[in-house]
């Protein structure tokens, strides 16, 4: 049953997503024949006759046999005019994660090409985690990975999505939702970095349709007016531009049409307009055969009509990075009416259509691609940041970001183009350079001038890099930087130098304590830990140990124990550091458990004060144990560059302490106020440690109190209480 009204009409405006009629394998041959004569159709139909047999009785939400799935995903690669495998592949792929079929008996029938690809699309959603965004993380890492050994097992993920998202009316709301959002986070900007502009488009206009049915129901009716009232107008321009092209000897294909769903819906967004305010929703395309006839059509658009300043956009001279070609221009027409144009050639046409899937050869199997080909080195560049970020949520923040550029497009000094994302830095440009430039990047000289690194790059400018070899990364660069590549270096780089550094003070605090204890008649600081105590603490090397102890993850204490007990064991004095330390820093560990660290010195961060009950996260402090700071803390992302610093916390069952919390209240300036406010959190059980009342401009008072409470539920009463008195126009907890 569908559980969404006017999905159907809303189809209209969403090419590609309206099937009258089901396909048939018959429609598949015929497509795949278009462009591949005399292909292996024996092995297509065996294909299509296995997968048949293997989902037999098998039938999908909308009530339909199973195997129309296949089918429709199978069409969807021949439409995108892929290779045989890929196509057979579409048939086949759910067919190891959805029924009896292996693997092997995949490769036995159709070979190890196809084998791989199939156990490379169910691998991605075979692994269960703990939680929904670990899960997320890691399946959308290994979906990337797979994807860097042969492009085509995203290219038949991409269809299988498009295709579930066509029949997502018949899942519940919250399914609805959960996939939309996934599929407009992670799959649409994937499908539009690779370039497949077919696939993202309407990706992105289903999944909005979900997620906001009723701002798309009002932009709906809104274009269905504004079509009647434009369809002559189209009709105009497009007589118009055909005339006069043929008058100047250009030969092209030109089409008119109202712009997509999801564009429409993120300008009014972006600008905060309504339909009736955006008045560029036509676009025209203008497709001609060579770069030169489209540099002519440039001209004869714009004698025609008056372009809009700032709105002509050359892609050809400067492709984007996923190998896009058009030229943009904006235009006002006699009427009063702005509207946009692109114009390219039939090839770039191709590539915007299906983008990697255009230049992308088979070979053996594998898929390769050229050089010079951006996407390979975008490929590339995920396996080196796999490799080097363990934490697979950290991977995953790394390539969304990485997936939303907006092209800045820069020279350097010999006049090679690279583009970034906007708000790119010289740093970004170091990295993109060398590894090495970005290490040692001291200065950047834009345009001939030297200018500060937190710069931003604008279109056009020439940069060039200033190195020096006692110039290092800084934590401080991590806020600067736009590019996965460059954060990733950055992270990587900090990682090494904080693990030296964990090393030498880890070895350093062992010394102290080791001296005191000699076994067999040698020191142990001479001797170093037993590789026996050392594997019995879960460590493989001294190195590994020593790093342990600088970080705080472990004391040395814990190897004088493990060997107290040998005959041979000496300790001179009994150390009592441990304590000392707790008592004069004034550390509890009353509070909170350390999974796997029971003796591990834990303090509660001050920057935020968490409070028992709320979301908590530890961090590993380098020599000082492990700092506790709430979820919230504006401190964390800063502090958890390094995903190996982090470490599950969580709250005793038992409540042994109060906490102090600092909270703001904006009121009106009256006389009373503050006793009713001290008045209702006496009420609540609450101490208040302390006060400060000031009054603000317009007739405003700002109150900041030091409460103790319990837990995050008993705060959360006390605020309640607070807002409901009269004259009260905030109440939130203030984080230092």
């Amino acid at each position: 049953m569908k559980q969404n009204a006017g999905i159907e009409s809303a189809r209209d405006f969403i090419p590609g997503s309206r099937r009258p009629l089901p396909i048939r394998f018959e429609d598949i041959q015929e497509k795949v024949e278009e462009y591949l004569p005399g292909g292996d159709w024996d092995r297509l139909r065996r294909a299509y006759v296995y997968s048949a047999l293997h989902h037999k009785g098998q039938v999908r939400s909308s009530g339909e046999p199973y195997l129309v799935h296949p089918l429709e995903v199978a069409w969807i690669l021949a439409d995108l005019r892929l290779d045989m495998s890929c196509v057979i592949a579409g048939l086949l792929h759910d067919i190891i994660e959805d029924t009896l079929a292996t693997r092997e008996d995949i490769e036995r029938y159709f070979g190890p090409d196809i084998a791989d690809i199939v156990e490379g699309l169910s691998n991605i959603s075979r692994i269960q985690f703990t939680s929904r965004e670990h899960q997320q993380a890691e399946n959308f890492r290994k979906m990337l990975l797979a994807m860097v050994d042969d492009i085509r097992v995203i290219l038949v993920k991409l269809a299988d999505r498009l295709h579930n998202m066509r029949t997502l009316e018949y899942l519940s709301s919250t399914q609805q939702e959960r996939i939309a959002r996934e599929t407009l986070e992670i799959y649409a900007p994937i499908a539009g970095r690779l370039g497949i502009y077919k696939i993202r488009s309407e990706l992105e206009d289903l999944a909005i349709l979900f997620l906001d049915p009723p701002g798309c129901r009002h932009i709906l009716a809104k274009l269905r007016e504004k079509q009647k009232i434009s369809s002559g107008f189209i009709d105009g321009i497009r007589k118009t531009l055909v005339d006069q092209l043929e008058k100047n000897g250009i030969r092209a294909e030109i089409t008119g049409r109202v712009k997509r769903l999801y564009s429409i819906y993120r300008k009014m967004r972006a600008q905060n307009i309504d339909v009736e305010e955006v008045y560029d929703y036509l676009a025209f395309r203008v497709i001609t055969d060579t770069p030169k006839d489209c540099y002519g059509a440039l001209g004869v658009i714009h004698s025609l009509w008056r372009p809009v300043p700032g709105r002509i956009k050359d892609y050809i001279a400067m492709p984007k990075p996923n190998m896009y070609q058009s030229m943009h221009t904006s235009v006002m027409s006699d009427r009063g009416h702005p509207f946009e144009v692109q114009i390219r050639t039939w090839d770039m046409h191709r590539v915007a259509e299906v983008g990697i899937g255009a230049h992308w050869k088979y070979k053996e199997g594998k898929v390769r691609g050229t050089e010079e080909d951006a996407n390979v080195r975008w490929l590339r560049q995920i396996l080196e940041w796999q490799q080097e970020v363990q934490d697979p949520r950290e991977f995953l923040k790394l390539v969304k970001v990485d997936l939303y550029p907006e092209e800045v497009y820069t020279f350097t000094p010999g006049g090679k183009v690279l583009s970034f994302p906007r708000g790119a830095t010289p740093i970004d440009f170091a990295f993109a350079v060398h590894t090495e430039v970005g290490h040692r990047c001291a200065g950047a000289k834009i345009n001939g001038r030297l200018l500060p690194l937190k710069t931003e790059l604008q279109n056009g400018d020439i940069v060039e890099i200033l190195t020096s070899p006692s110039r290092n990364p800084s934590p401080d660069w991590l806020n600067l930087v736009r590019t996965s590549r460059a954060r990733s270096k950055i992270r990587h780089w900090l990682n090494l130098d904080r693990r030296q550094r964990s090393l030498e003070l880890g070895k350093s605090l062992c010394d102290k304590e080791f001296r005191k204890v000699r076994i067999g008649g040698k020191s142990l600081a001479t001797e170093g830990p037993p590789p026996a105590v050392l594997s019995e603490l879960g460590f493989s090397s001294a190195d590994d140990f020593y790093a342990a102890v600088g970080y705080g993850k472990v004391i040395p204490r814990q190897v004088t124990e493990k060997l107290r007990g040998r005959k041979d064991f000496r300790e001179r004095e009994e150390p009592r550091i441990h304590k000392a330390v707790r008592r004069v820093l004034g550390w509890k560990d009353e509070k909170v458990q350390v999974e796997g660290l029971d003796q591990a010195m834990v303090v509660l961060a001050k920057c935020c004060r968490p409070i028992r009950g709320e979301p908590i996260v530890g961090y590993i402090t380098r020599g000082r144990g492990i700092s506790v700071h709430s979820d919230r803390c504006t401190n964390v992302e800063k502090l958890l560059f390094d995903p190996e610093r982090r470490i599950d916390v969580e709250w005793e069952s038992e409540r042994t302490t109060t906490s102090t919390v600092q909270v703001s209240i904006r009121c009106s300036d009256r006389k009373g106020l503050l006793a009713r406010i001290t008045a209702a959190i006496a009420e609540e059980q609450s101490n208040i440690l302390n006060v400060d009342a000031r009054a603000a401009e317009g007739g405003q008072g700002i109150i900041s109190l030091t409460l103790e409470v319990d837990d995050v539920d008993h705060l959360g009463r006390i605020l309640e209480r607070v807002r409901g008195i009269g004259g009260i126009h905030s109440v939130e907890r203030h984080f230092r």
